[in-house]
């Protein structure tokens, strides 16, 4: 991403798969095969679930075919719109030691099915996530003017013109996760 670039996303809990693939094939979209994601989740030191995310850096390892990936989230206007930087990185093991090293700590491990699409600048995952759920992200990558919630605004519009049944969730899939564990 570029310097100054920001992930905004929406986040829907799906109550019917089989509708909103339909919805999405309606409006030209055709998800991907689906591919397996392991993430760990981490949280800097002092930070504590039910304490604000805002401001606050996170970072998470995933694998997915092979292929180990570090990301640094830290949400700006939401939890749901982040400054991200994302790598490859070739020892996950190694990764893991040093996050903890900067004084991260793990938080929960999110293991998924996801399923992907593109519309112009809209990037779309549907995905199966083991303890949580079924659920659709629109995901958009903006420059460092554009306003958070007033892109979540037009991402929500756009869900919402799918006509299919979706709750809107603000909690990322960390939270969600641990709230069925706990």
């Amino acid at each position: 991403m570029n310097d100054g670039a920001r992930e905004i996303e929406v986040k829907y809990r799906v109550r019917d798969a089989e509708a909103l693939e339909q919805a999405l094939a309606r409006h030209g979209l055709v998800l991907s095969a689906p591919v397996h994601q392991d993430d760990q989740a981490y949280a800097q030191a002092g930070w504590e679930y039910g304490m604000s995310k805002v401001g606050v850096a996170f970072a998470r390892l995933r694998t997915q075919d092979g292929r180990h990936l570090f990301t640094l989230k830290k949400p700006l206007d939401n939890e749901m719109a982040c400054l991200e930087h994302e790598t490859e990185v070739a020892d996950r093991d190694e990764m893991h030691r040093a996050i903890l090293a900067m004084g991260c700590y793990p938080t929960v491990r999110i293991v998924k099915t996801r399923r992907t699409a593109t519309s112009g600048e809209l990037s779309l995952c549907l995905d199966k996530v083991e303890h949580a759920g079924v659920f659709l992200e629109v995901e958009k990558v903006v420059g460092p003017g554009e306003s958070g919630p007033e892109v979540q605004a037009e991402l929500d519009r756009f869900v919402r013109s799918l006509g299919v049944d979706v709750e809107r969730t603000t909690d990322t899939y960390d939270s969600l996760v641990r709230a069925t564990l706990v």
